[in-house]
């Protein structure tokens, strides 16, 4: 623990934990936890219906009722992208991938693995894509089909302007397929006003509920044209799509505990506002964490007009005394668990704003990040206010 005279015990959530100030897994509600404990039947009528709400009610999450369908994937958020990508990219078809992080990175790997054409532009992981030089891809490489774009990449926690990425693809005739892992559900995506055939998500990012669930929002008719294209069996949206209609059941055992602790969590997520009020939330956060952390000295690596309100990254401080081990368990003794970096561009830190955490836990990890600093012997100079 501390070696400073405050006596408060650490920071924990409502089942006693420490607070994850982290992208997910993220700190969950005691109620999301407490659904877990039941055990149910996944043949069983109960638990069918169950799941088929969780999965009618995704779709209202971006405006898309009546053209979209959900597809859930057993799994993290890396299987539901894997399962978006080797499904609708066509065997004869190219796909532009969009890169500014690692999971930019990580689709083209998929896409190599899985044997698609793919052309990528890459932008470091601090810098958005140029709308002009997209335009200018897409204008002189007709043979691409589908781009893939990342909403809110959580290498850096940039927002990228998903919106006029996809007006670009509109005015191209392409397809456009969504990672919105660290964004669904608290930024604002609306298939009526912007065009696409997949988003791909996971139940333990801002809809709080536990990992295990990937699912692939799709447009209906999209979906519909990919009989062919699934490179695997287990991965098949399209096959695991027809299953559900033609039963209400996954063609192979699904993660029970967390469909039903994910059936509580949208409950909450509708009870907070839907979007707007879990974003809302989540908005705060982020202005108390980053406002506080400049305040004690840290810079951050993205200008607030790139940042999302989803997690931050701050460079890390280049104080003698400042030693990244030290400060991370000394955080996480207070209560308070952060993420390392996952930059090339620059040695760095995040915090993450979501999860079940108010502005009183923001506050509370400042007074954490204060009090650790003075133990440390390292005094910041706060930069200017940007």
């Amino acid at each position: 623990m501390s070696s400073t005279n405050d006596s408060r015990p650490p920071a924990v959530s409502e089942t006693g934990d420490p607070l994850l100030l982290t992208p997910g897994p993220l700190t969950t509600s005691k109620t999301v936890k407490q659904a877990m404990v039941h055990d149910w039947g996944s043949r069983d009528a109960a638990f069918i219906a169950l799941n088929a709400e969780v999965l009618d009610g995704l779709p209202k999450i971006v405006h898309g009722e009546g053209d979209y369908v959900t597809v859930p994937m057993q799994g993290s958020g890396t299987f539901a992208v894997e399962a978006m990508l080797t499904t609708f990219v066509p065997r004869d078809g190219a796909i532009l991938v969009l890169i500014n992080g690692a999971y930019g990175q990580r689709a083209r790997r998929i896409l190599g693995v899985a044997g698609r054409k793919s052309f990528t532009y890459e932008t470091a992981e601090d810098t958005p894509p140029d709308l002009e030089a997209i335009e200018h891809i897409l204008a002189g490489a007709p043979s691409i089909t589908h781009v893939f774009a990342v909403h809110c990449e959580t290498t850096s926690g940039i927002l990228n302007p998903i919106d006029k990425i996809a007006a670009l693809c509109a005015r191209h005739g392409k397809r456009l397929l969504i990672d919105a892992m660290s964004a669904f559900g608290a930024l604002e995506l609306d298939a009526r006003t912007t065009a696409f055939d997949a988003v791909a998500a996971s139940a333990n990012k801002c809809l709080e509920g536990v990992p295990g669930l990937g699912f692939v929002v799709c447009r209906r008719e999209a979906l519909l044209a990919c009989d062919g294209n699934a490179t695997t069996l287990s991965l098949d949206l399209l096959d695991q799509r027809r299953n559900l209609d033609r039963t209400g059941q996954y063609r192979f055992t699904p993660p029970i505990h967390v469909i039903v602790a994910f059936h509580q969590a949208l409950q909450e997520f509708w009870a907070e506002g839907g979007v707007a009020g879990r974003g809302g939330r989540y908005a705060e956060n982020a202005r108390i964490l980053i406002g506080g952390m400049r305040s004690l000295g840290f810079e951050t690596l993205l200008p607030d007009a790139l940042q999302a309100p989803i997690i931050a990254t701050f460079r890390m401080p280049t104080h003698p005394r400042f030693v990244f081990p030290r400060f991370y368990d000394s955080l996480k003794a207070r209560g308070y668990v952060i993420y390392p970096g996952k930059l090339t561009v620059a040695d760095s830190f995040r915090i993450g704003c979501i999860g079940r955490l108010y502005p009183d836990h923001m506050r509370g990890a400042l007074q954490a990040v204060r009090e650790t600093l003075e133990e440390m012997g390292v005094a910041l100079t706060p930069a200017p206010a940007p």
